[in-house]
């Protein structure tokens, strides 16, 4: 064990006392190989002299800072007119082959014979490998030596070769330095961080091979005090070189000879005890038993293996305090994390010399590293420490000391991290029950609601530790009727007591997604019936409302991911991972076991709840996830109609928008064609439509003849109408009313209002927008039945009526969209407008029939331009309304949708991309609320053409440049005011979206710029030295630059000059100080132009992340430009 210093306890939540003192910054590629303080030696290591551990001049003062890699760019590519030899790319075929060429390439010897060669290429096993050296080491140790320390440096990517003469026993620092002057690192590569299959290959193989080393001599060569010294001392050596390939291949090396030490030493300690034991079982014999030269043999064998392991200790304690203390702080995460990986190692394998605060406090310390990577390689080496109950003791201080750190990683930004260190406080919470306080419980409770699916599971799995398990000492109880309650009872219970005081009651679907998988009771739903249906007994609390409410959200949460094994949304992946014929089985099993279940109970639920519109739109949504056969096997026809009769009531009685769309919904579903159960249900179906349809026509009769006999309508003929349209409109939704000819009744009314003839004679504003809403429907399935029931004989005339239906539809709510009577009726227009353009668009000309074709719906510039006049009114006006934050926030959804709508017009061409500019200028200004929904849309405009796209964002530009000049008094931009500011913020943010590669994009750059240097110099005053008005917006033009080749920089600064007359550049005044500074970027900005995509190397890898999102695409522009920006 690592004696205390000067006999001062360290504590162990103390940084320790190297972090303090600065450090000279790293300098990788110069070394002389000498460390500059002095070196550990195995006498110091014995405790022969004591000494402070030395501070190692490559590390940088605050080594846990996060490490900046410079972005690289590549290298731009030539001019065009010069000539470049051609590279041919590789066949497909050919590139396996061409990467093992490219590998050879890379490789840094060819020797055959060398062991770096061997463990690289060679097909032996890595065992034969070190048997085949041993014998060399047996028969000349001083060749075998040289070939070994060679490995290690070869290893290290260094071409270096170390001769006869040069190896002297324990000196290794001018080897050292002569192999760094060696060193060729221009690449910056070696072979434990090149990517690629074959050379991590190599780093597994480069690993084994010193522990087999180890392994095959553990038994005499390794106590020779010749190899081991050696080779220690020339890794100890490496590992503090300023070469980061020499530092990070010995570090590697080192630990894992550690690690191979351990089992060593493990083994021995063993083979010790053994021999202690035989030994004092023949001492204690009987004079006359004992056998003498046993006695001395096992004395013998004893004090053998006692020095053994001294030596073996001596060799981990000089290692230790040589490598580890100093390399564990490393600037390079990669080395630091492995010396995090290795201790953990060691403290589970040999627990008796590891397992010790002096060591404890080096994980506790690393565990505030500003890296990922290393703090999970923290949390991985005490997990296992913490699932050993025999270690529980040896943990307690640090657990005390670290305590609040590890709880504080469960809200680590690092997920992976997070889910570590979950794990590791659910191993705190089993053997230090009382060490976590109801503050850090809590901190991990709320995580079940985490978005991310790992860390809300292991929060779940502390949970069930914590408070959601069964024990002996719970006490069985029954209903008011004597039924006894099921196990789960108190636990659900508990549940629905926890989801309730967490106060996140949107979030029902996270809570069960998170208990799914490791907690029975979500799906135990006899229980959960039970505990609905039945009355409680004498001893039991009755469920008030809420609870009940909140049981049944957590009930059918539980229903649908049980029948569709999906994830709620934010909590799935993005991939679509495909399920395995043994996950689909089992969530088959598990939708006809619920089915078998809720056909039989939902119908007294339904009946116990229907007047609560709450629990009844969450209960009525359960048929949606039913094995429908089961109606049929199971003889359950009485239990069908019982549900389909309970849905018409409920149709008939609610005027609830949410309950009534559940049940068209799920009567959609009992409907499905082919299943056992669609005569029953669509009988049912029509029954319900048949009887929505009468009552829309009796009140609508009603209401006409009041009008026509100029009465009016009281509140209960108001009320009538409203709700007969409003339950047409749901039915529509989901079913198909078209036979039932409703359509020109319904758009009747919204010609009137449209018309505006009689406006204290329409219908009410409700109404109408059901009206609208219910129109829409009927286009949508006359589409519908054209494309694939109507027969051929009645096709053109369905078409014909289509057609006529689509057009006067549409006419009419342009019209309401540009001069509605209230929002909402303009809000549901335009929603059906953007709605039926994307489904009557161009994708009915691929149609087989050619009379579809002719139902695509263009739409003109003026009605584009009612929409675009709509989204800056209702989504883009800043109105500050004293709302509360939920209608706040509906309210922002709502308008998030309105731009989706629209925007989905841009990206599928349906309007030209110039209609966007308007709302690309709000990109930076309204980013908070929509710069996802803008930044997509940027991205998709991109693909669809760039030079329009290119044209287009310089029209937002332009157009917020016009409005900072219309807000001036004189007409003058002031460059320095906050508005100013924001618009060339605007500016940079739209030559990201431009990318990186600066070929592709060539040709929408310079339109950009011509079309720029256009408006900013067009406008010219009457006096000939004055500079033009618009002169200012070149400063926002020099934000696309960068974005220029050399030469084109050159073409533009021609353009530039040719729009400029002699006499205005003469003046030296402030006004031109945009043209100066825009031509001398032109001028003198080469440098800064945007790096040409070079050509990929073999081996580089593309990391995602390194670049913005938005540079992620490369896209191939298409042929013809939009006809809108054609002079």
């Amino acid at each position: 064990m690592m004696a205390r210093r000067g006999g001062k306890r360290i504590r162990m939540d103390d940084p320790p006392p190297e972090y303090e003192e600065q450090g000279d910054p790293p300098n990788e590629s110069v070394s002389d190989g000498d460390s500059p303080n002095k070196r550990m030696t195995r006498l110091r290591a014995r405790g022969g002299v004591r000494d402070k551990p030395p501070i190692i001049d490559d590390d940088e003062d605050d080594f846990f800072a996060p490490v900046v890699r410079k972005r690289k760019h590549p290298a731009p590519k030539k001019p065009p007119a010069e000539r470049r030899e051609r590279v041919e790319r590789p066949r497909k075929e050919h590139v396996e082959k061409e990467q093992e060429r490219i590998d050879i390439e890379r490789d840094v010897t060819t020797d055959e014979s060398s062991l770096y060669f061997i463990v690289r290429h060679s097909k032996l096993h890595i065992a034969t490998i070190v048997e085949d050296w041993i014998e060399q080491y047996k028969q000349n140790r001083d060749s075998a030596l040289i070939a070994l320390m060679q490995f290690f440096i070869n290893a290290s990517g260094c071409k270096g070769k170390i001769s006869e003469d040069m190896q002297h026993p324990m000196e290794h620092t001018a080897v050292i330095r002569k192999m760094t002057e060696e060193f060729d690192e221009e690449s910056g590569e070696y072979p434990l961080i090149m990517p690629g299959q074959q050379w991590k290959k190599f780093k597994m193989n480069f690993c084994e091979f010193v522990h087999t080393l180890v392994k095959h001599c553990q038994y005499s060569i390794i106590y020779d005090q010749f190899l081991m010294d050696n080779v220690i001392s020339l890794l100890t050596g490496l590992s503090d070189s300023q070469v980061r390939a020499f530092r990070h291949t010995a570090t590697l090396a080192a630990m894992k000879l550690m690690t191979a030490l351990v089992d060593v030493a493990l083994l021995v300690s063993n083979n010790f005890e053994n021999a202690a034991k035989q030994y004092e079982a023949e001492r204690v014999k009987s004079r006359d038993r004992r056998a003498s030269d046993r006695l001395e043999s096992l004395m013998a064998k004893r004090a053998e293996l006692e020095e053994n392991m001294d030596e073996i200790k001596n060799m981990l304690t000089y290692m230790f305090k040589s490598v580890f203390v100093h390399r564990y702080r490393d600037n390079l995460p990669d080395i630091r994390a492995i010396c995090m990986a290795e201790i953990g190692v060691w403290m589970e394998n040999y627990p008796q010399n590891f397992l010790d605060d002096s060591y404890l406090k080096y994980i506790g310390w690393t565990l505030h590293d500003k890296v990922g990577e290393v703090r999970l390689r923290c949390l991985q080496a005490l997990l296992p420490l913490y699932d050993k109950e025999e270690l529980k003791g040896k943990l307690e201080l640090f657990t005390s000391k670290f305590k609040d750190r590890i709880v504080a990683m469960t809200l680590d930004k690092e997920f992976e991290v997070a889910v570590h260190a979950v794990k590791l406080v659910i191993s705190i919470l089993k053997i230090h029950p009382d060490i976590l306080a109801d503050k850090d419980c809590e901190i991990v409770y709320e995580l079940v609601y985490s978005s991310h699916r790992g860390v809300a599971q292991a929060a779940a799995e502390f949970l069930n530790v914590r408070l959601f398990h069964l024990t002996a000492d719970m006490e069985e109880t029954k209903t008011k009727r004597g039924k006894l309650r099921l196990p789960n009872t108190p636990l659900i219970r508990d549940l629905v007591q926890f989801f309730i005081e967490s106060e996140l009651h949107e979030h029902g679907a996270y809570l069960v997604d998170s208990f799914i998988d490791n907690n029975p009771m979500v799906k135990d739903w006899e229980c959960m019936t039970d505990l609905l249906l039945e009355e409680p007994g004498p001893n039991e609390e009755v469920l008030d409302n809420k609870q009940e409410s909140t049981l049944i959200e957590i009930m059918v949460s539980s229903v649908k991911q049980s029948a569709t094994g999906e994830a709620p949304v934010g909590r799935a992946s993005n991939r679509k991972i495909s399920l395995s014929a043994k996950e689909l089985k089992a969530i088959q099993d598990e939708k006809i076991r619920l089915t078998e279940h809720f056909v039989i109970t939902l119908p007294p639920l339904l009946e116990k709840y229907q007047a609560d519109s709450e629990k009844l739109t969450n209960l009525l949504a359960v048929p949606q996830y039913f094995e429908l056969d089961i109606y049929t096997t199971n003889r359950q026809e009485a239990n069908l109609q019982a549900l389909l009769d309970k849905i018409s009531y409920i149709m008939t009685v609610h005027t609830d928008r949410d309950v009534l769309e559940t049940c068209a919904k799920t009567l959609e579903y009992l409907c499905t064609e082919g299943s056992a159960t669609y005569t029953r249900c669509d009988v049912a179906r029509s029954n319900i439509i048949d009887n929505a349809v009468n009552k829309y026509k009796d009140a609508i009769d009603d209401w006409r003849n009041l009008i026509a006999g100029e009465e009016l309508p009281n509140e209960d003929d108001i009320y009538n109408i409203t709700i007969s349209l409003k339950v047409v409109s749901i039915l529509y939704s989901s079913h198909n009313l078209n036979p039932w000819n409703l359509f020109d009744s319904l758009f009747q009314d919204v010609e009137e209002c449209q018309a505006k003839e009689n406006p204290g004679r329409n219908l009410p504003n409700e109404a109408l927008v059901y009206c609208i809403e219910a129109c829409y429907f009927s286009i949508s399935w006359g589409l519908y039945y054209v494309e694939n029931q109507c027969e051929s004989s009645q096709i053109t005339e369905a078409v014909k009526e289509l057609r006529s239906n689509l057009d006067k539809y549409m006419s009419a709510c342009f019209e309401l969209t540009r001069d509605g009577p209230t929002e909402q009726i303009q809000e549901a227009a335009y929603q059906s407008i953007c709605d039926l353009l994307i489904i009557f668009s161009d994708q009915l000309t691929r149609n087989e029939n050619p009379n579809v074709h002719t139902l695509q719906y263009k739409s003109t510039l003026d009605e584009q331009l009612v929409l675009n006049n709509f989204v800056q009114h209702y989504v883009f006006a800043l109105r500050q309304e004293d709302v509360q934050d939920e209608n706040r926030i509906m309210e922002l959804h709502k308008k998030r949708n309105f731009l989706a709508s629209y925007c989905k017009l841009v990206v599928y061409n349906i309007i030209p991309t110039k209609s966007a500019a308007s709302m690309f200028k709000y990109y930076v200004k309204c980013y908070n609320e929509y710069g996802d929904i803008i930044k997509a849309t940027l991205g998709k405009a991109r693909e669809i053409n760039k030079v329009n796209f290119a044209l287009t964002l310089l029209l937002s530009l332009i157009a917020v440049f016009k409005d900072l000049q219309n807000q001036s008094e004189n007409g003058t931009v002031s460059k320095n005011s906050h508005e100013f500011s924001d618009l060339k913020e605007l500016a940079k943010r739209f030559a990201l979206t431009f990318g990186f590669d600066a070929i592709k994009n060539r040709e929408p750059v310079i339109a950009l710029h011509r079309a720029g240097i256009l408006f900013a110099v067009g406008d010219v005053p009457d006096d000939p030295v004055a500079a033009p008005t618009r002169l200012l917006f070149l400063e926002v033009l020099n934000e696309f630059n960068h974005k220029l080749l050399k030469q084109d920089k050159k073409v533009i600064l021609n353009f530039l000059d040719r729009r400029l007359s002699p006499a205005m550049p003469s003046s030296r005044a402030e006004e031109w100080q945009p043209l100066v500074l825009y031509r001398n970027s032109l001028l003198h900005g080469e440098t800064d132009q945007a790096p040409v995509a070079a050509t990929k190397r073999a081996y580089a890898r593309k990391r995602r992340g390194d670049h913005d999102e938005e540079d992620d695409e490369d896209d191939d522009e298409e042929e013809n430009n939009d006809p809108d920006y054609r002079a």
